[in-house]
């Protein structure tokens, strides 16, 4: 009989229309239950940012939001059965529901549109169509009385052929990168989705100012707390090797087989005690980084963002490569230098055996990161980076 029953329910799943389906089908109904459609607090501005939460920022900026007066706001994110970072968001939308639930796309659409007044599109995705028209919502949006902006997180706005023009160890000269053709088709349709919407453009770091014409920065945001708390031990003491640690998420755009060689080598030496971090989940990060005596993020892109942040705020020294102009706006828009050390893969070595032969000089330096975030990172500028477009 159990064979019959699942028999007979794939056959309705395939003849009862996608209409009708989240009003019949058991599954349907549940999926429709136990997601929801994404809610806000009561206040006079009640702000949405979703559908990505890229690092988690959709809901550390919705945060940061709310130490403005009469501001709620709500993350919403789309999740699919391979997140193994597991980023809090307000609503945790599977992403089954989107796919094949028109009964709660419908639903959230109703619920976007009747609940807020402004909206934070992330990377130009739709907030509740698999495969709709960014314009065409941004203009219903409006049509509603939303105020309206869009927001780039990375490699949804960095046009591969632009950075390779400014970044001589940029990965997207020539054929070092095989999704550089699909990553240039993405920015450069972004980038005419934002000029053809006409409505304000934020970036989460300040490299991407260079990318989107007219954007405003808006910092992305880290706990300074959790981080310094976690920090299980003062950095760069002692004589023995230097424990270094890094990500690499995306390797082939951090560079980290650039490195690979000049860290075996230095391991191998004891110079340092090198780990690379694969996998692991967002809740234990802080420990594995509070551990260490320098954290490596990039050498390809000239860019900061989250993973630094998070580094800085633990007080390790931060070692990356970081363009004069990145550096600039940052001193520009903030008041404050960024305490990353400047390394470029092909200076790392030479780097890291001046940290060990003079810790304290570096460990000065990594003292500067808590204060820097605090200042730069902790909600404080990204709020008020939000605040014109929330009193429109």
């Amino acid at each position: 009989m159990p064979d019959i029953a699942a028999r007979a329910y794939r056959f309705a799943q395939r003849v009862v229309p996608d209409a009708v389906a989240g009003y019949v089908l058991p599954g349907h109904v549940r999926q429709f239950r136990q997601t929801g459609v994404t809610a806000v607090g009561d206040a006079g501005r009640r702000l949405l940012i979703a559908p990505v939460n890229s690092a988690g920022q959709g809901y550390a900026w919705a945060r940061a939001s709310e130490r403005l007066s009469d501001v709620a706001a709500a993350s919403a994110m789309f999740r699919g059965g391979d997140d193994v970072f597991g980023f809090t968001a307000d609503h945790l939308i599977p992403a089954t529901a989107l796919i094949g639930n028109d009964r709660w796309r419908r639903a959230q659409r109703r619920g976007i549109l009747r609940g807020f007044t402004h909206v934070l599109i992330e990377s130009g995705r739709h907030l509740f169509e698999i495969d709709g028209d960014p314009i065409a919502l941004v203009r219903e949006l409006q049509a509603a009385g939303i105020r309206v902006a869009f927001v780039w997180h990375g490699s949804d706005i960095r046009l591969p052929s632009a950075h390779a023009a400014r970044e001589a160890d940029s990965p997207f000269h020539g054929d070092a990168y095989p999704g550089t053709s699909v990553l240039e088709e993405i920015a450069a349709s972004h980038a005419r989705l934002a000029e053809n919407a006409g409505i304000p453009v934020f970036v989460s770091t300040p490299d991407l100012l260079s990318y989107a014409p007219g954007a405003t920065w808006l910092p992305v945001v880290v706990d300074p707390r959790r981080w310094a708390e976690a920090a299980s031990r003062p950095v760069l003491t002692g004589d023995g090797p230097l424990r270094v640690v890094h990500a690499p998420s995306r390797a082939s755009l951090k560079g980290s087989r650039a490195i690979a060689d000049t860290m075996r080598r230095l391991h191998d030496e004891g110079i340092v005690e090198y780990t690379e971090l694969h996998g692991i989940p967002a809740e234990r990060m802080p420990e594995v980084v509070g551990s260490a005596d320098v954290v490596l993020d990039q050498f390809l892109a000239g860019a900061y963002g989250v993973a630094v942040c998070e580094a800085l705020a633990a007080g390790r020294l931060v070692v990356s490569h970081v363009a004069d102009d990145t550096r600039e706006a940052v001193r520009r828009l903030s008041g404050r230098t960024l305490p990353v050390v400047q390394s470029r893969a092909s200076e790392l070595e030479g780097v890291l055996r001046e940290v060990a032969a003079e810790r304290a000089r570096f460990a000065a330096t990594a003292a500067e990161g808590p204060a820097f975030v605090r200042v730069v990172h902790d909600g404080t500028m990204s709020a008020e980076a939000l605040r014109p477009f929330l009193d429109s």
